[in-house]
């Protein structure tokens, strides 16, 4: 990151993510305080998590308690009402460290993750490891490559102009090197959520980041 994007993500009054914030804020008080009034810090430190025996990241539980709950349909991947409530409930844990756990019941998921890391994937025969562990810090497309750790999504890209989710960085990765690509919500793309998340373990959270 530039020290100018830095700063546009550090200051709130600049920071074009806020602007989810607020609509997930305002979603939050019509559909979620009554239930969860000492709201949600700390929570998207710890996700994906098992839920009722698989890992799920937050998206997929805030989906689940509108239907489980609320008896409401679920928001669609990557609609505003989605992005909104994420970067809402993200945000209340900003500055906490990633807690991501792995139990008996996740070894599983972990692991098929962690493997999706080091699969090779697509014509161009590319796996994540080798951008994200093998050529951190040199550039891509005129960007410089990160370690792929996701401590603060969903995350406004200014190659976007918006917001978007973890799973749709990921996908444009799959993309980018001709891969199929996994559906949202599939469990792959939580799996390696979840893997992505526990390598960033004990790093700080940023919902919601600027990004190039």
């Amino acid at each position: 990151m530039s020290r100018e994007t830095q700063r546009l993500q550090d200051d709130d009054a600049a920071n074009p993510g806020m602007l989810w914030v607020l609509d997930g804020e305002a979603l939050w008080n019509d559909n979620c305080a009554s239930c969860h009034k000492s709201g949600m810090k700390g929570v998207a430190a710890r996700y994906p998590a098992t839920y009722k025996g698989r890992v799920i990241n937050l998206e997929q539980r805030i989906n689940l308690c509108r239907v489980e709950q609320q008896k409401a349909p679920p928001f669609r991947y990557e609609s505003k009402e989605l992005l909104a409530l994420t970067a809402y409930i993200g945000r209340q844990s900003r500055g906490m460290p990633v807690a991501v756990s792995i139990d008996e019941k996740s070894k599983s998921e972990f692991e098929k993750g962690k493997a999706l890391f080091f699969q090779r994937q697509g014509q161009l025969n590319l796996a994540c490891t080798q951008c994200h562990d093998q050529q951190v810090g040199k550039r891509l497309a005129g960007n410089p490559i990160p370690q792929a750790h996701p401590t603060g999504y969903p995350i406004y890209r200014l190659e976007w102009q918006g917001l978007g989710s973890l799973q749709r960085r990921l996908r444009n990765c799959l993309n980018g090197i001709r891969a199929e690509l996994y559906p949202y919500g599939s469990q792959e793309l939580v799996d390696l959520e979840f893997y992505l998340m526990w390598r960033a373990r004990g790093m700080k959270i940023e919902t919601p980041a600027v990004r190039p």
